[in-house]
């Protein structure tokens, strides 16, 4: 009886140090040489997620994805795919646009959608959707604007709709005649 609570008794350890080395200590040697196991095939086509992005411009125009698609005559669910936006590029390309901390200016402002625009994006090989950096729109007399959102008491910027972050009072839809960065290239898909 005393042979069977000793084993498992070293089980539970066995199992404790297990959990303990998986949040974050480093095991003895003998631990890991017992544990090796063979390494885990990676699809082909998969990309390195560690890859840094590329640093493109992207122009065309910025467009709800379900009239995207009504215009190509694609048949959609629209619920499921309702407030999506994406960029149809000047060759016609859809590209979808990842509504995070700039991206998300596009997704609530209508009025930046529907015209003409450049966006400066971060792309990843294999992964169509572009991170939006900054927005540029035109005006109509073809004017290339920076654009962002601006709180004319605290004088600081903004990338979305919302109150000021300083203040919390009213921002505005600012536009800036402003040329492209030096270093920025167009490119194309990174397939």
């Amino acid at each position: 009886m005393r042979k069977i609570a000793l084993l498992l008794a070293l089980g539970g350890i066995a199992a404790g140090m297990s959990f303990m080395f998986s949040i974050g200590e480093q095991p003895p040697a003998a631990v890991l040489a017992s544990e090796k196991k063979a390494p885990a095939e990676e699809p082909a086509a998969a990309s390195n997620p560690d890859e840094a992005p590329v640093k493109s411009l992207v122009s065309g125009k910025v467009v709800l994805l379900t009239e995207a698609l009504k215009q190509r005559k694609i048949v959609s669910y629209a619920d499921e795919i309702k407030g999506q936006v994406v960029l149809v590029t000047r060759e016609g390309d859809l590209l979808p646009i990842v509504p995070d901390w700039r991206g998300r200016a596009l997704y609530q402002d209508e009025r930046l959608r529907d015209r003409p625009v450049d966006l400066v994006v971060n792309r990843r090989r294999g992964v169509p959707w572009l991170q939006v950096l900054s927005i540029y729109t035109f005006d109509e007399a073809g004017v290339r604007n920076m654009t962002d959102y601006w709180c004319d008491i605290c004088a600081i910027p903004m990338y979305e709709i919302k109150e000021c972050e300083c203040c919390q009072g009213p921002i505005r839809l600012r536009f800036r005649p402003q040329e492209l960065p030096a270093d920025l290239k167009r490119t194309g898909d990174l397939k």
